[in-house]
């Protein structure tokens, strides 16, 4: 299992959070346990397309927003 020391550091949603190299946008709202077709994804001021979320790879100081989409009427 890898150690802390071996995740990276990076900001979710104004939060800090650390996860394993080699995470993708889809492992991470997987983490956070979001569903893909429910969120928006921002990478450092840049929208993320959905079709890019498993090989968007995520790096040490990234800053990432998720809109989460809620239904309701």
């Amino acid at each position: 299992m890898p150690s802390a020391a071996d995740r990276l550091a990076l900001m979710v949603n104004g939060e800090a959070r650390a996860v394993a190299p080699g995470t993708s946008v889809t492992d991470l709202l997987a983490e956070i346990g979001l569903a893909e077709r429910k969120v928006a994804v921002e990478r450092n001021l840049e929208i993320v397309p959905r079709s890019q979320y498993a090989t968007t790879i995520l790096c040490a100081g990234d800053a990432i927003e998720i809109v989460h989409f809620i239904g309701g009427g």
